[in-house]
């Protein structure tokens, strides 16, 4: 599979690396926490970072987008809507809660962007519910889910910008996907779609 994953901070978030084993480019998917053990998975596995791309901008899940950009000064990416978000107040204010600074955006995604790594490509799927501007990343048989969707649950709606409406429009579209398409969650361990159209209660 083309991605490594590691477990960071206090709230356990998944770190992706979606890499091309050629060229050995990556994205780094929602840096939560621990730069420096992020940075050395980095080294150890020779990636060359094109972009740190957050699947939604909660704390926990952009704790370290900072160290990443600036030690290999790459911009960061991350829908528009959360990136209105991460500005507000309220978004300003859970920041603070966690230590962590907002750092800037610098590509704003909407729902149907295509971003490519080493010839390997995702797609932007808006999916909002835990944030407003919550996304799915899409391709590679892989679908990294950020907060919308974990093994055999979901994510909450009761922070700011949550929706319990959107959250199950949201859902209707991984319903679509293919069954076979590997789920990589922000938090917790990894699934399948065909498992969780059967087990999950809330698809």
């Amino acid at each position: 599979m083309p991605y490594r994953s590691l477990e960071v901070g206090d709230l356990a978030t998944n770190c992706y690396l979606f890499f091309a084993a050629d060229s050995r480019q990556c994205l780094v998917i929602d840096p939560g926490a621990e730069a420096e053990r992020i940075l050395a998975l980095i080294a150890d596995e020779r990636l060359l970072p094109q972009a740190v791309v957050l699947t939604h901008a909660h704390p926990d899940h952009m704790g370290a987008a900072a160290a990443v950009t600036q030690r290999f000064r790459v911009p960061l990416w991350v829908h528009e809507a959360d990136e209105k978000l991460m500005r507000s107040p309220a978004g300003r204010g859970l920041a603070a809660m966690f230590g962590v600074t907002p750092p800037a955006a610098g590509r704003l995604l909407a729902d149907g962007d295509s971003i490519a790594v080493g010839g390997l490509e995702l797609k932007v799927v808006h999916s909002p519910g835990h944030s407003p501007g919550s996304i799915l990343l899409h391709g590679a048989g892989l679908l990294f889910t950020g907060d919308t969707l974990f093994r055999g649950d979901v994510g909450r709606t009761d922070l700011p910008g949550g929706s319990e409406d959107e959250l199950r429009r949201s859902l209707e579209r991984i319903r679509e996907l293919p069954p076979a398409t590997v789920i990589l969650p922000g938090h917790g361990p990894a699934s399948v779609l065909e498992q969780e159209l059967l087990d999950n209660p809330y698809l």
